[in-house]
């Protein structure tokens, strides 16, 4: 069997998602699995524009990126936009889905998800098509008349889908696909140890690249000014002006023991070792470390499908939502002393269990390809 994933780069998540379904294929299937960012493969010119209007309205105007969101999840002129746009576009990318040949198509972007739905309306296309949908909430973009199945973050999303018009039998919430080392239990003592971090204080994982310099910087030293005991871990990633302020400020003196990380490919390691999670609520950053039994504080959600993700987790207490005028230093020190309570929220996030994400898509594949005519 062959298998097609048609990706993004606009934002971490969809290739995130991508790549954990595609390791998992390759190590545990004799599958031919093959992963293609789409837009790359449209035109390099509309990838650049997408991806670069993408990141300018989520970090620089992000009030206009959460009333666009909202504009487009209702029924009228606008929300029609997107799929016009794909369908105009869906025969250059065409030629690179009859390069490869696949016996079934999965998607983790909406705009590629409308493309090969176009695709099959016309009967360029024929194979199953599968959308894997990559945040907690659901948006009218996603949605498209010609999709076989949808993989879905939660049971939360059924009824969601539903009222958009999707079959209840089309929609499975097997959770969004992360890497298999996100479930794999760790020694949180021995991993604390080896940062040279002591295993008897709560640890806070800052996970900061995304986060603006001057917001960061402000919880960190409002943190610094309380009289909790804890240890704090803080990966930049290669948001290099934030490594270097988090640099000065420790080597100025700090009361809380701090351990700064630049980026990593081991952001598993980290979760398993910390007690609290301090981020931002992207849906791939969320579902690792739900699949690390790890409580979130999340700040500073962009307006949209971050804060369907915040609100998702203040629902089932998993974690809280940090505001930006309320007291984060006072919302984190009550946390970390209010032992049961931190408890009780990480016992929400192992029961809920979507280990078996990958493995059940796998199985829904091999179902959805032997009903082909």
């Amino acid at each position: 069997m062959k298998i097609l994933l048609l990706t993004a780069a606009t934002g971490g998540g969809h290739i995130r998602a991508s790549a954990a379904v595609e390791q998992y294929i390759r190590d545990n299937t004799d599958y031919e699995v093959v992963t293609v960012d789409f837009l790359k493969a449209i035109n390099r010119f509309l990838d650049k524009t997408v991806c670069d209007s993408y990141r300018f309205m989520a970090k620089r105007v992000p009030a206009m990126f959460g009333r666009l969101y909202k504009q487009t999840n209702q029924k009228n002129l606008f929300s029609d936009l997107v799929p016009k746009l794909s369908g105009m576009f869906s025969n250059l990318l065409y030629p690179t889905i009859a390069r490869c040949e696949p016996d079934v198509i999965l998607t983790t972007h909406p705009f590629v998800t409308e493309m090969v739905s176009d695709l099959k309306e016309d009967g360029s296309i024929t194979v199953p098509l599968i959308c894997i949908l990559t945040d907690y909430g659901v948006h009218r973009a996603w949605i498209a008349p010609y999709v076989d199945a949808y993989v879905v973050a939660s049971e939360d999303m059924v009824p969601e889908l539903t009222s958009f018009g999707v079959e209840e039998k089309k929609i499975f919430p097997f959770g969004i696909p992360v890497h298999g080392v996100f479930f794999q239990r760790e020694d949180r003592d021995m991993l604390l140890r080896d940062l040279r971090l002591d295993p008897a204080l709560p640890t806070v994982l800052f996970m900061a690249g995304s986060f603006g310099v001057s917001n960061i910087m402000k919880l960190y030293r409002e943190l610094e000014d309380t009289q909790a005991s804890m240890q704090i871990i803080v990966i930049t990633g290669r948001n290099q002006r934030l490594y270097e302020a988090f640099e000065r400020e420790i080597a100025a003196g700090t009361r809380i023991p701090t351990r700064l990380i630049y980026f990593t490919d081991e952001v598993e390691k980290y979760m398993h070792a910390s007690d609290l999670l301090v981020t931002k609520p992207g849906g791939l950053t969320v579902s690792e470390a739900l699949a690390c039994n790890l409580p979130m504080a999340v700040f500073d959600a962009i307006p949209g499908q971050e804060e369907d993700n915040a609100n998702f987790l203040k629902v089932h207490d998993m974690g809280v939502r940090l505001q930006k005028d309320g007291n984060f230093a006072q919302e984190i020190s009550s946390l970390l002393q209010e032992k049961e309570k931190l408890q009780e929220m990480r016992e929400n996030c192992k029961h809920f269990d979507k280990s078996q994400s990958i493995p059940n898509l796998l199985a829904l594949i091999r179902d959805l390809v032997e009903e082909k005519p």
